[in-house]
């Protein structure tokens, strides 16, 4: 049976900088994204397509949801890149990870005195490290965000309140918050995609034709769901964070 390793496997050093298999698919999963945005952007016509029809139809079903968290439309389009991008960007990542070879094509290595197959790629929310990253960029992506949108002073004060020790104290919770915040994002996204995989491995090495099929199938919509989860998520704190008015 396949070794199952937590930690991405090494595959080859820049420097002192190490490239594991997960950080290489999602330096894929980057460049499939940049090249489907030109070609896209490429095809743009003023009457549109189906294929143009039916990505317009998309964007303004997901401005829809944004505007029922943030009010109205024009907050909406102003945010819609920051969202969209962490959407798409962990849903590439999280369905190239499900491609047939994905986890099975590799290099024989020496892992620990013995020969083993070290996989060459491996969905990127499989490691901690890349969800952790992605985590970190959506809380300060918020923050300067909120920042922007009611100056630092204001937004400082939700964390830093010394008018009573009641709102110190809620300060303090709030700053703490935003810690585990992060914890929070990156082991959700971590622990499904990661429990995903050992279950498709496990499957396909018991019963490797026909019943790990129901299975990757449900990874394809756990893949979408936790996608949008973490991209709501983040709407949903960039809204608190960009409200006028504290509640």
């Amino acid at each position: 049976m396949p070794e199952i390793s937590i930690q991405a496997e090494e595959l080859f050093r820049i420097g002192h900088w190490p490239i594991t298999n997960a950080l290489l698919l999602s330096f894929v999963s980057l460049i499939v994204l940049v090249g489907l945005g030109f070609l896209i952007k490429s095809k743009i016509k003023i009457i549109p397509g189906k294929l143009q029809g039916f990505f317009e139809l998309v964007g303004e079903e997901i401005l829809k949801i944004m505007d029922a968290v943030l009010g109205n439309r024009k907050t909406s389009e102003k945010y819609l890149p920051l969202v969209a991008t962490i959407f798409l960007f962990i849903l590439t990542s999280n369905w190239l990870g499900l491609l047939p070879g994905i986890g099975s094509i590799g290099l024989l290595a020496e892992h620990h005195g013995e020969k083993a197959l070290i996989p060459l790629f491996r969905s990127p929310a499989s490691d901690l490290n890349f969800t952790i990253i992605l985590a970190i960029i959506s809380v300060i992506s918020v923050n300067v965000l909120g920042i922007i949108a009611i100056g630092f002073k204001r937004h400082a004060s939700k964390f830093f309140n010394f008018k009573n020790p009641i709102f110190s104290f809620a300060g303090i919770l709030e700053f703490i918050s935003e810690f585990v915040k992060i914890i929070s994002f990156s082991f959700r996204l971590f622990g499904n995609v990661f429990a995903g995989e050992v279950l498709l491995t496990i499957i396909g090495f018991l019963i490797p034709f026909i019943l790990p099929l129901p299975f990757l199938f449900l990874e394809v919509f756990v893949g979408l769901i936790q996608s949008f989860i973490f991209a709501m998520l983040t709407l949903v704190f960039i809204g608190m964070a960009t409200a006028k008015e504290a509640h």
